[in-house]
């Protein structure tokens, strides 16, 4: 891909500070444009960043995605010929406590980029999505044409996104890609999830909380991998896909549990409590589309990803 501006919205966030990075180290322009809300402590998405601010072909504007005059402002000063969208109220659970405010920025927000990327003519539209839109599939590997029934307001919010992008893609020609995350970790991952909260709770001497018990799965995908396939599918730029990303390999809670007991030499205390229902009990991603399409080969291993997380974990 020749060099090009990429605006990234969320891009002080976890996966987006990541992708940031990544761009910057292949000589493209990035605009982060983040709002630094207090979902969790503004100063940790400030320190993802530090990094990318000392970079001249990097640009910080501090704003909500609903605020239609800074996005006018950015689009019309930056130009971007690429939008990564990133930027979204995320957890399953903390939206059935604002299904409005959810859908709001997730949903609405969307369709402003949208609308702005036709009026401003970026390129290429790449929508982060996530695992959660699947809801409790049939079939224990999870494949882009599984049928869809999302579980939570998150996850609603998200496929409505998705539906958005594509009559954008279908009625207004913008190339969109559609990455559905499942478990992403490693480095600078929100304080919220479970690897992050597991082990704080854990160092500190804490009980971990667990729904339902130990053997629930999910299939953790390292940030590194992750980040390689967005910029392949920045690159790429197909007129239309949705492809997931994951390991196709789950992983129990018990062994996310015992081994980051085993990096911290710390034993944890856990605590279960009633399974909720708005969850599936195991995900799995069927990633054959994003090997063919992306060349997309996750390397790191779940043991290797925690052990570098506990470092970063340790010195942050």
């Amino acid at each position: 891909m020749k060099i090009v501006r990429v605006l990234v919205t969320g891009g002080a966030g976890f996966i987006g500070s990541s992708l940031c990075e990544s761009l910057l180290g292949k000589g493209h322009e990035v605009l982060c444009v983040d709002n630094f809300d207090d979902y969790y402590n503004p100063k940790a998405k400030h320190k993802n960043i530090k990094a990318c601010l000392e970079n001249e072909k990097f640009k910080l504007v501090e704003a909500n995605i609903l605020d239609d005059e800074a996005m006018e402002t950015a689009f019309s000063e930056f130009k971007p010929e690429r939008i990564a969208h990133f930027a979204a109220f995320a957890g399953v659970r903390a939206s059935l406590q604002d299904p409005v405010g959810f859908m709001d920025l997730n949903s609405n927000g969307t369709i402003k980029l949208l609308d702005l990327s036709i009026k401003h003519e970026a390129g290429g539209f790449l929508l982060a999505s996530t695992s959660a839109v699947y809801g409790k599939p049939e079939k224990s590997v999870f494949l882009e044409d599984t049928n869809i029934m999302p579980l939570s307001p998150y996850a609603i919010s998200k496929r409505t996104a998705e539906l958005f992008c594509y009559q954008y893609s279908q009625i207004n020609g913008l190339n969109i890609s559609i990455p559905r995350f499942f478990t992403v970790y490693g480095p600078r991952q929100r304080p919220d999830m479970a690897i992050h909260k597991f082990t704080k709770l854990i160092d500190e001497g804490k009980e971990i909380p667990v729904f339902g018990s130990l053997e629930s799965e999910r299939d953790y995908a390292y940030i590194s991998d992750v980040t390689n396939a967005v910029c392949a599918a920045l690159e790429k730029n197909p007129e239309f896909e949705i492809f997931n990303l994951g390991h196709s390999k789950p992983t129990s809670l018990g062994k996310v549990v015992s081994t980051i007991e085993k990096n911290l030499e710390k034993k944890a205390k856990i605590k279960i409590l009633p399974w909720q229902d708005c969850e599936p009990h195991s995900t799995c991603a069927g990633i054959e589309k994003a090997e063919r399409l992306l060349n997309f080969k996750p390397k790191t291993s779940f043991e290797e990803g925690i052990e570098k997380f506990i470092e970063w974990y340790k010195n942050c």
